[in-house]
């Protein structure tokens, strides 16, 4: 827990102008424990689930699935701690997470969702051959974004993660 709350507090000014969820940082230990015990209990009841991504002992961000798009398809979510920028975790955490969607039962579809003042984020789905779908307008929920919710989906037919290259070492 110590580690997740070093690694937020490490990126908040990175992550503040565009995750909603930062406006609640600096958390308690006993709320972010709760969060916590919050992601487990809607793992384990099918909702949306939440990962931490590591490299040894650091953490380097974190990714997870939504279900706000229908009973058949799922959105991925991710942010990187802010001294691992650009070193492609990101994208690597949406590959796998586009991979380990179309093994879930009845999951025929993957989304991305950004923000378009958020071209870094936008990048990740373009690299991964994700399709564009389209904008659509949206109230704004962090301080850069200008509420213009950019959409992409990945069919399940059409994934092919094998031939995307792996993370560089």
């Amino acid at each position: 827990m110590e580690i997740l709350r070093d690694a937020i507090q490490a990126s908040i000014d990175h992550l503040r102008p565009w995750m909603s969820w930062i406006e609640f940082e600096p958390l308690s230990d006993d709320d972010r424990k709760a969060l916590i015990r919050r992601w487990e209990d809607d793992w384990e009841a099918g909702q949306e689930v939440v990962f931490g991504a590591y490299e040894g002992d650091q953490v380097v961000g974190g990714c997870g699935f939504h279900r706000r798009a229908g009973p058949k398809t799922l959105e991925i979510g991710y942010w990187v701690h802010v001294d691992h920028l650009r070193q492609g975790y990101a994208t690597e955490m949406a590959r796998i997470l586009t991979s380990a969607a179309f093994t879930v039962p009845d999951i025929e579809r993957v989304e991305i969702h950004h923000d378009k003042a958020n071209t870094r984020s936008g990048a990740i789905p373009e690299a991964l051959g994700y399709h564009f779908d389209g904008e659509s307008r949206v109230k704004p929920h962090a301080p850069a974004t200008i509420g213009i919710d950019v959409a992409w989906s990945m069919a399940k037919n059409e994934w092919h993660s094998s031939s995307l290259r792996p993370l560089a070492e």
